[in-house]
């Protein structure tokens, strides 16, 4: 069965509902309005004839029409009855946002497993419990019970983000807003009774707003069906992985937090690599592969050029680079010999090409032409334009985005976090060429897209 209704509902019941501030169900009503969603919504309270103004049912059996999704927020005993009037009105999808199920224990297990037998044997698809549920900035969409004045909202954009953490979740998503990385899709799916990553990516697979797709993991619902669906989503879109429980210690807390039996990874390692999922290690990794995958098409080759025109941060990427196992090869002779003609001797022509403080914007763009344009040896650039120097201006964004499209290869640049370079980091990621305001990360971004391009074909 389709997931569509999960992300697309024309009607949804929220069960539970309240205008009461404290309720979480009343910010999931405030988000929807405040997304301006279109569709009819249902709210179903036996205490209220009325919520946000909406006429409330005593029970969904009280509501005639369709429903397309219902969203359940009520204590977890009781939902086991409610399930059962879905069936009777044939509700077919539900988010159960509620938590109090395997998470909690003996008790809770052995509610999970009950709602699970009713969802299987009345095909009823269920995501959650114990999540957010859903967010799609696409048909203007949301379950999310955490207000978005205090959660910021990604304008829409190409990324879809799988998680099973709740917390993960929300934090991803105040720090793609201020990266300015725009959502397509978010899902916590929390303890996974039902619905899981394979079945999401099966569905992202051919969702044609999704580029990126980002995973926070603590366990797999069906290993071969991973596989599968990663390899075959993998040769059209990204993936990018955060596995957690990688530990001992971090097993029995996945144990405890979704009820997650995280299991060998070793076993996961493998699975990755047989799919063509790329694994990062933290929340920053996380970020910076999915928006590096967003901006910039992954490398043919393993050859890097660095260009900066600040000695000592080429010498740090170079260390960094040789770290990570990126070939920083040396300049060819013609490319020297060339440079060497048109700029002073006390530039430096080696790779990384350092072309001192006194370089200004066409000094970057003449570097670009003759040793990445003009000439295939290399596979991807890393620039490094400091702006403090009197040559320098904003025009270079406009000089190295311009050398990066006529080059067809891959670029990131790395500038030093200030308000002035901030602004900046904004001009060039308005042009697709990503900024990351470290060494360490444009360099590991950079490595992302030369082991994306190791996998390309699979």
């Amino acid at each position: 069965m389709s997931l569509d209704k999960f992300f697309n509902p024309q009607s949804i019941a929220i069960i539970g509902a309240t205008e009461n501030e404290l309720n979480i169900t009343s910010a999931i009503f405030n988000n929807l309005f405040e997304m301006g969603y279109k569709g009819t919504i249902v709210p179903v309270n036996p205490h209220y004839e009325k919520v946000f103004g909406l006429k409330c049912c005593p029970s969904i059996l009280d509501y005639e029409d369709n429903i397309d999704l219902s969203i359940i927020t009520i204590s977890s005993e009781h939902i086991p009855e409610i399930l059962s009037q879905h069936i009777e009105r044939k509700i077919n999808n539900v988010v159960i946002i509620s938590g109090g199920f395997a998470e909690t224990g003996k008790r809770g297990i052995v509610l999970e497993a009950e709602i699970k037998k009713i969802c299987r044997e009345n095909n009823i698809r269920i995501i959650g419990p114990n999540c957010l549920g859903v967010l799609n900035n696409y048909s203007n969409f949301s379950t999310f019970f955490l207000p978005w004045s205090k959660i910021k909202r990604p304008s829409r954009g190409h990324l879809s983000i799988l998680s099973q953490s709740g917390s993960y979740a929300a934090s991803m998503l105040d720090m793609l807003y201020l990266e300015g990385i725009g959502v397509s899709k978010f899902v916590s799916y929390g303890n996974r009774v039902d619905v899981g990553e394979s079945e999401l990516i099966e569905y992202l697979t051919g969702d044609d707003s999704t580029r990126v797709i980002g995973i926070y993991m603590e366990s797999v619902d069906d290993g071969r069906r991973f596989i599968r669906a990663s390899r075959l989503c993998s040769c059209y879109k990204h993936i990018v992985v955060l596995k957690v429980g990688r530990q001992e210690s971090g097993i029995n807390a996945a144990r405890s937090h979704t009820g997650a039996i995280a299991g060998r990874y070793e076993i996961y390692k493998a699975a990755f690599r047989k799919s063509g999922v790329l694994e990062v290690y933290n929340l920053e990794e996380f970020l910076d592969a999915c928006k590096v995958l967003l901006m910039q098409k992954p490398a043919r080759g393993n050859k890097i050029l660095v260009i900066t025109n600040g000695g000592g941060f080429g010498v740090a990427v170079s260390d960094m680079c040789s770290d990570t196992g990126l070939n920083l090869a040396q300049t060819p002779p013609g490319i020297r010999e060339y440079l060497s003609e048109h700029f002073p001797e006390f530039f430096i022509f080696n790779n990384p090409i350092d072309l001192t403080g006194s370089a200004g914007d066409k000094d970057f763009g003449i570097a670009l032409k003759t040793a990445f344009v003009d000439n295939d040896f290399y596979d991807a650039a890393i620039i490094i334009p400091l702006m403090p120097p009197p040559a320098m201006t904003e025009g270079v964004v406009d000089v190295i985005s311009e050398r990066a499209k006529e080059s067809g290869k891959p670029v990131v640049v790395c500038t030093i976090k200030s308000v002035y370079t901030k602004k900046t980091k904004e001009k060039f990621e308005s042009k697709n060429i990503p900024v990351f305001m470290s060494p360490e990360r444009a360099v590991k971004a950079m490595n992302v897209l030369v082991e994306r391009g190791k996998m390309d074909g699979c």
